[in-house]
């Protein structure tokens, strides 16, 4: 894809700017059109090449500077950001999944702010959702679980805030999604299930997601801890648990001919028997 740099960042002029890019769970083609357009029009583009697949490289321009930032603190980021600054250079901060979560974003974005630059933010497909269209898999059930829990095991190198501990939201008794906890997988598997979950709960255990190496695997709750050993698994590595990740036979009200909207009008005896339904519900 061809560069689209403008004659301002030819020139060395103009504001710079960092763009945080969402690069999805690893296959390139699951980037959106907006992070491969800021990857192709990025003078300096900086991924780190063990959590993002080096073929969202492809995106970027002939001329683009390409730093692997793997073994780099946020220290070793920060002179390409002063950079683009005093140059007015655009670069593309490539993170894994969605910035959102778990992308150690807000710190740089505040970095940002201090020497100047524009910032832009675009989101990616998260490992979580990915995971469930790979299985094939609603997360939101009806009359199942209507709730999704994205957490992760405490004790590992970032702290939890009190209150968010494994097991406090397994009594939620609805869909999770565990990330950054494989390499506990038995201390997980006993919050899970000390916070409410039966021991046949299915989970799906899911290694590098749309990745060449991807690894999927159905278990249920109580085989967690020997799933995961066995497949020798302790990073790239996310875990959904919850019964709808095997539930069927329900219908959703929101397509159900009984179900009436601005531009649908319900039909009258379908109407009528939801109702009932609900009532005996």
């Amino acid at each position: 894809m061809a560069s689209q740099h403008s004659s301002e960042h030819d020139s060395g002029a103009g504001t710079g700017a960092v763009v945080f890019v969402g690069a999805g769970p690893g296959a390139a083609d699951l980037l959106t059109v907006r992070a491969a357009r800021a990857i192709a029009a990025a003078d300096v583009v900086i991924w780190a090449a063990s959590l993002v697949h080096e073929d969202v490289l492809e995106h970027a321009g002939p001329g683009a500077e390409i730093v692997d930032s793997a073994k780099l603190p946020m220290e070793g980021v920060l002179p390409y950001y002063r950079r683009a600054a005093e140059e007015g250079l655009r670069i593309a901060r490539i993170h894994s999944g969605d910035p959102a979560l778990w992308g150690a974003v807000q710190e740089q974005v505040e970095v940002c702010a201090d020497f100047g630059l524009e910032v832009e933010i675009i989101p990616g497909v998260s490992a979580f959702s990915a995971v469930a269209a790979i299985a094939q898999r609603e997360l939101t059930v009806p009359e199942v679980a209507q709730s999704v829990v994205l957490t992760r095991l405490g004790g590992g190198k970032t702290p939890m805030p009190e209150g968010e501990e494994v097991r406090e939201f397994a009594r939620h008794g609805t869909t999770m999604a565990l990330f950054l906890s494989a390499a506990r997988s038995g201390r997980l598997q006993e919050e899970l299930i000390e916070g409410g979950y039966a021991p046949e709960t299915p989970c799906i255990v899911a290694y590098q997601a749309t990745w060449p190496e991807e690894l999927i695997v159905h278990c249920e709750l109580g085989e967690l801890e020997a799933t995961v050993k066995e497949h020798r698994l302790w990073k790239h590595t996310l875990v959904l648990v919850g019964p709808a990740l095997n539930a069927g036979g329900t219908r959703s009200h929101l397509y159900h001919p009984g179900h009436f909207h601005t531009h649908r009008r319900a039909d009258r005896e379908a109407r009528r028997q939801l109702r009932e339904a609900r009532r005996g519900a």
